[in-house]
């Protein structure tokens, strides 16, 4: 339901904002929502008042009725006529039997893992060589989108903990933009021979994907010294069971993901699932599944104050429709999710990023905004300047870890390194109350206003459990926004048009004079 139709919405139209200069110690510990990772909306608008009307919210736009449907299989995604089945990937929070097209789609996701994570393990023993008898100490994805940002974010952000737990590491690489420089930058610091390389493409046919895979094979033959290498056998594939690549020679093994996972909300696919358990173990990777079930069970929880990821929502409709900020800053303080930011601007901005209703009609009110982000503490010192003193006030997710898992055991520099942790979270902490309560100056150039939102994710470390519990987080969140407004959240018609414009450029099929002209300045 749109929210300008939901009568519960004029009722938050007509509530102050929660002063959040006034936030103290009562207030910090009365806004937690405690788990494996909790939620703490302390620094946020709103209180009591605002959740009661939320719950009201929640009822009148049928949520978690919603809810209900997609994760039993009804097929939410409309435009393509799709299911949306991303949850079903590590887990069945409610239990629904799922079958499509005459498949039982939990078994069949099931199955694939089963085969990623005994593939995953023969690389790992060294059971599967590479074609010239050499033991795999490389592997390289090539995607792009989603293909390639959160499998990138998350891999980035568990070498860390990886080293830290002496796991034994196949160095994760990736290569994603057409530019060619990507894949030659990459190719410089790898040995083929040593190298498996996971070409994903649900259709077997994204340009730029395919592309980088000719350039990566030419480059590879180039480099081998091995008379006996064959890059068809470091060649693996994650795509659909119909596509070109699925029973392709020039692919060693294929495994399969479906029309119902998108490319945003594949991290716990054979997209995110196969570079990380090669990479990191499959012990790894069944972490971090147990990690984003855990989020999926938090959601389906209807008490608000206990669901993490629908209060998360609701403020942000909040501030959002309300309060009128048009743009939202993910800040880890977490040198290991630094490209964690990156892959939440797709996932949110392509989800949300729309301007029709479910009926395909225009729409008068905002939708998602606009998502940026950077690892603190670096971040301080890059754009926090426009967050506290600018003219537009930007709401702040911050997301946290009490300690800090890049730092083992017997460390020999433990105590030097967990005081730079403590450094870390005295400045997350401090920034939040300062966006918060401001600080009176009579030289208005040093005063700050405050009253600038935020809330913080927070967990005891960045394990694989964590980090599949806090991707869940933002995936539910952003699901449950797109709920209230109405919108479908799980198509993108937004990247087809340049696509196809491009296509058109170089078939040579444009009668398009604009398209020619810069064509003309730009060869």
């Amino acid at each position: 339901m749109d929210t300008d139709k939901l009568k519960s919405f004029e009722d938050l139209k007509s509530l102050k904002p929660y002063d959040i200069h006034k936030i103290d110690g009562e207030r910090v510990k009365k806004c937690n929502i405690k788990g494996k990772v909790s939620f703490n909306y302390a620094c946020s608008p709103v209180d009591d008042e605002h959740i009661d009307v939320f719950k009201r919210i929640v009822k009148e736009a049928k949520v978690f009725e919603k809810f209900d449907d997609l994760l039993s299989g009804k097929r939410v995604n409309i435009s393509e006529n799709r299911a949306v089945l991303h949850h079903l990937l590590r887990g069945n929070p409610k239990g629904f039997k799922v079958t499509l097209d005459g498949e039982d789609k939990e078994e069949f996701y099931k199955n694939e893992c089963r085969k990623i994570f005994e593939f995953a393990d023969s690389v790992r023993e060294g059971t599967i060589k590479g074609s010239t008898g050499k033991r795999i100490n490389t592997v390289v994805q090539i995607g792009i989108g989603g293909s390639d940002l959160g499998p990138r974010a998350m891999c980035i952000a568990l070498s860390s903990y990886a080293r830290a737990n002496k796991i034994d590491i196949i160095t994760p690489k990736f290569i994603s933009n057409v530019d060619p420089e990507d894949a030659i930058s990459v190719m410089s610091e790898v040995d083929p021979e040593t190298t498996l390389f996971i070409l994903v493409s649900k259709s077997g046919t994204t340009l730029e994907t395919l592309q980088n895979k000719t350039i990566v094979d030419a480059l590879s033959k180039m480099k081998a010294t091995g008379a006996d290498f064959d890059f068809k056998k470091h060649l693996l594939a994650v795509t659909s069971s119909t596509s070109p690549l699925a029973k392709s020679n020039d692919v060693l093994k294929a495994f399969y993901m479906d029309d119902y996972i998108g490319g945003r909300y594949s991290s716990t696919s054979g997209v995110g699932l196969l570079v990380m358990s090669i990479a990191y173990g499959s012990e790894t990777a069944k972490d971090f599944l147990n990690g984003a079930k855990e989020g999926d069970e938090n959601a389906v929880e209807t008490d608000i104050y206990k669901n993490r990821a629908l209060l998360d929502a609701l403020i942000g409709i909040y501030e959002r429709n309300v309060l009128g900020y048009p743009s939202l800053a993910i800040l880890p303080y977490s040198e290991a999710m630094k490209r964690f930011a990156a892959h939440l601007e797709q996932l949110d901005m392509e989800s949300n990023g729309k301007s029709v209703n479910l009926n395909y009609e225009r729409i008068n009110y905002k939708t998602g905004p606009v998502i940026f982000g950077e690892s603190g503490t670096s971040s301080q010192h890059s754009f926090y300047q426009h967050l506290h003193q600018g003219t537009d006030i930007t709401p702040l997710e911050f997301i946290a870890f009490n300690s800090n898992s890049a730092i083992s055991d017997d460390n020999k520099s433990k105590a030097l390194l967990e005081d730079s942790h403590e450094k870390l979270i005295a400045n997350v902490i401090a920034q939040m109350v300062a966006f918060a309560k401001g600080f009176e100056n009579t030289n208005l150039n040093k005063n700050f206003d405050g009253g600038r939102p935020s809330s913080l994710i927070y967990a005891s470390s960045l394990t694989p459990f964590t980090l599949g519990a806090i991707l869940s987080h933002f995936e539910n969140k952003v699901m449950f926004q797109g709920f209230i407004w109405n919108i479908n959240s799980f198509d993108q018609e937004g990247v087809q048009l340049g696509k196809k414009l491009a296509l058109s450029i170089l078939d040579g099929s444009t009668k398009d004079t604009s398209l020619l002209a810069f064509k003309s300045i730009l060869s």
